[in-house]
């Protein structure tokens, strides 16, 4: 019988902690450091996200691909003149391939496109 008291007793000290006197000082030093923890991970990842923005931006300019968008601006004016010998209400064609409309429009829906794959991804995790 004195075992089963003795338990509860020591159950319930357990189960009342008493305060530290130091607990809302504690407390705070612990946000303040799980604080500078996320605002160094936002400034880690901002520094990722630029340095891979410069590298790809890089990469653009290497691969010569604004010379290769004109080139594919150029061909699009071709087709769309040619088409638009062919048949007399290809006009809509002709002034949307002017100025390379078509590939910039084409590249807006890739873009649009990768955001709903990318929000459908994020969505399934």
């Amino acid at each position: 019988m004195a075992e089963l008291d003795f338990e509860r007793r020591l159950e319930r000290l357990f189960a009342e902690l008493p305060e530290l006197p130091d607990a809302v000082a504690f407390a705070e030093r612990v946000e303040r450091r799980l604080d500078r923890g996320w605002t160094a991970r936002r400034w880690l990842i901002g520094a990722a996200g630029v340095v891979g923005g410069v590298i790809g931006a890089s990469q653009l300019m290497v691969s010569n691909v604004f010379q290769r968008v004109e080139t594919a601006e150029d061909s699009a004016r071709f087709l769309s003149t040619s088409v638009s010998h062919l048949s007399t209400s290809a006009d809509w064609m002709a002034a949307l391939t002017s100025g390379g409309a078509v590939v910039w429009v084409a590249a807006g829906l890739a873009v649009i496109m990768m955001g709903f794959v990318l929000t459908r991804v994020i969505g399934e995790i």
